[in-house]
């Protein structure tokens, strides 16, 4: 007999929120990743102001597991609609 699958309850917290972001930056050690969410403020001239609001820490499988859904749907959404082309914007900040 093989066991059968536990299932999943997803809740929000209390401190759970939803939140726009337009810059990711990412820093990665041999224990985990870090990841830190932020909005660009385009009316600072000549500089790049980011505003970052939320860094989350990773484990390096949840990780490529996040890499592995990412690349699903980033592909489906292709698929559907177009193919997404990025800005080549060095040091921007927008993902780093």
């Amino acid at each position: 007999m093989t066991p059968s699958q536990p299932r999943i309850i997803l809740q929000n917290s209390d401190e759970y929120r939803e939140s726009y972001a337009n810059s990711v930056q990412l820093r990665a050690s041999l224990w985990d990743f870090f990841l830190l969410f932020g909005r660009v403020d385009p009316s600072s001239g000549e500089n790049v102001n980011i505003r970052n609001f939320q860094g989350i820490y990773l484990s390096p499988q949840q990780a490529k597991a996040l890499l592995g859904v990412l690349q699903q749907h980033v592909g489906q959404y292709e698929a559907s609609l177009g193919e997404i082309h990025l800005e080549a914007r060095s040091g921007s900040g927008f993902i780093q």
